[in-house]
Formats: C-alpha cells, sequence, structure tokens
C-alpha cells in the first residue's frame, strides 16, 4: 500500500462509509469516547477521522482535532461538523505519519481503524506517541491478527488481497506494541464476532508517564481509564493548517 493509493481507495468510499460501516463499528466508536473520561479544555487528536462519525459523540468541553488523508472523507467530516454545530472541533488533510503538530501538543490520540490502513504503522504509531504529551492516553481501535493458529492463517492468506481494500489482517498488537513506549492499561473486544480490539495504552516516553497517588502507571487497576492523572489541557497544536 501507498499514500497516494490509500487516499483514493478511501475517497472512493467516501460516498457509501457511513451506510456500509457505521452501524457496523458503531460499539467500538461509542466504547472509546465513553471510556475516555475527557476532561474540560483537554486537547484530543482523531488520527484518520474519516466522515467524522464520533466527532458529534465528544463532549463539547474539549477541543478536538481531526486529520484524514483523504479529501473526499474529510468533506464528509466537515459537512458533519457543521450539520451539529461542532465549534471545538478542527479537521485537517494530514498525513498520519508525519504530522504537523508540535511534540506533546495533545492529552490524548485515538485512532480507530487506523493502525492497518498505512503504508507504514511504525511511523504512524511513533507520531502519535510524539504528538501526545507524557502521561497522555493513546487509543487505537481495530483489528489484530488472532492469536489463533489457524484464523492467524486464513489472516496471513488473504492480507494481499485485503491490502487492495485498503487495509491488511496480518499485524498483530504485540508488533504494533514492540518497542514503544506504550503501556496497555485496558484491552477490550468489541464491534460484531468481537474480532476487533479497543487498546487504551498509557504514553510513557522518557518515563515520565503521570502516576497517580498510589505511584502506578496512571489508572487504578489496569482496567479503566477512569483513574488517569490530566494534564492542565494547555497542550498547543503547532503549524497544523488544512490544505
Amino acid at each position: 500500500m501507498d499514500l497516494k493509493k490509500i487516499e483514493r481507495v478511501y475517497t472512493s468510499y467516501a460516498g457509501v462509509y457511513d451506510q456500509i460501516f457505521g452501524k457496523v463499528f458503531h460499539e467500538g466508536r461509542e466504547s472509546i469516547i465513553r471510556n475516555l473520561n475527557v476532561q474540560p479544555n483537554e486537547h484530543i487528536l482523531e488520527v484518520g477521522v474519516g466522515t467524522g462519525l464520533a466527532l458529534p459523540m465528544y463532549p463539547r468541553h474539549c477541543r478536538i482535532v481531526g486529520i484524514d488523508l483523504s479529501d473526499g472523507m474529510l468533506a464528509k467530516a466537515k459537512e458533519r461538523a457543521g450539520a451539529h454545530h461542532l465549534a471545538h472541533v478542527q479537521l485537517h488533510r494530514m498525513d498520519a505519519g508525519a504530522m504537523e503538530f508540535g511534540d506533546d501538543s495533545f492529552d490524548a490520540v485515538v485512532a480507530a481503524y487506523v493502525v492497518t490502513a498505512v503504508p507504514d504503522y511504525r511511523k504512524v504509531v511513533n507520531e502519535m506517541i510524539r504528538v501526545c504529551r507524557p502521561g497522555g492516553r493513546i487509543i487505537m481501535l481495530n483489528h489484530f491478527s488472532n492469536g489463533n493458529k489457524v484464523i492467524a492463517a486464513v489472516e496471513r492468506v488473504i492480507s494481499p488481497l485485503t491490502k487492495h481494500l485498503g487495509w491488511r489482517t496480518d499485524l498483530s498488537l504485540n508488533t504494533v506494541l514492540e518497542g514503544t513506549s506504550l503501556q496497555v492499561a485496558r484491552k477490550q473486544k468489541v464491534n460484531p464476532l468481537r474480532f476487533w480490539a479497543l487498546v487504551e495504552c498509557v504514553n510513557d516516553k522518557n518515563g515520565h508517564a503521570m502516576k497517580n497517588g498510589n505511584g502506578s502507571a496512571g489508572y487504578t487497576n489496569g482496567t479503566s481509564m477512569a483513574g488517569y492523572a490530566h494534564g492542565n489541557g494547555n497542550g498547543h497544536c503547532a503549524n497544523g493548517h488544512s490544505h
């Protein structure tokens, strides 16, 4: 997969994406935002915002920046933001593997159905870590390869075919997280047949994850994000602009 092909594929999906994938993947999007525990004035980045299906679900007391490579998808997202009067939302055309934001710009980064739909998942994950503040939250919602040997074998076989549709099926969560500063705080199976995983991580870059009163890595018991310590919401978005 290359960027131009991905942009063409997802722009071609733009007109029918909501009808095909909207209801099917709604549970996962809703679960992300329900568990974010967004604090007032927090700065949230949504990578691969698509047609903006999740945008109306975010509380209006935070600031949302959405990026996508596809002009067609962004056009739909802008229509949705306008229809719902989402003044707290900004949308930009941007390559997720080379973001135009300063370091530590966001309190949380959300990437739904993204890491298996990009040419270089490592670049994208590293960029999410870079733009998210230490101790911030990085949430990925994705299909990852199954530990079951039979299913994993099928996923490897069909992955070359699904790449033509804009995503791959042979990428494991361990591979995505290997060598990064991300510490998994919560993992949940979502969507039909539970083939998708919602993975919430603490950004422990530079060993400076926010600590709670018990000295744990920003979460209470490994099953909930509610215990994360939050910053002051003053992270700033640098060099972001519309194209």
